[in-house]
């Protein structure tokens, strides 16, 4: 009870969207960037630094199939934020033309 009302506390303070996306992926933004090591939303570095902690995560070479699953789900939750960042720069381009 108290882990998801953490969770809920973090994600009033993000837009609807990304909070929803948190409660769906279960696992918030801030806490994904801190996974894959990121501090901006930048598809290559995303995609670099998870490639290397999958890769050093894998059962085969001694890694943790934990820690290799957390990897999945921060870079899946990551994917659905620059997702949701293009719907809305897309939207704007069409305010703004008319």
């Amino acid at each position: 009870a108290a882990s998801r009302a953490a969770a809920d506390a973090r994600g009033h303070s993000e837009r609807p969207q990304s909070a929803t996306a948190s409660r769906i992926t279960g696992i918030s933004l801030q806490e994904a960037q801190q996974i894959l090591n990121v501090s901006n939303l930048n598809a290559e570095e995303i995609q670099k630094n998870y490639d290397h902690l999958f890769k050093v995560n894998d059962k085969s070479v001694g890694g943790s199939f934990y820690l290799q699953s957390k990897v999945v789900r921060a870079k899946e939750r990551l994917d659905e934020e620059l997702r949701i960042q293009a719907k809305d720069e897309k939207e704007k381009g069409w305010k703004a033309e008319t």
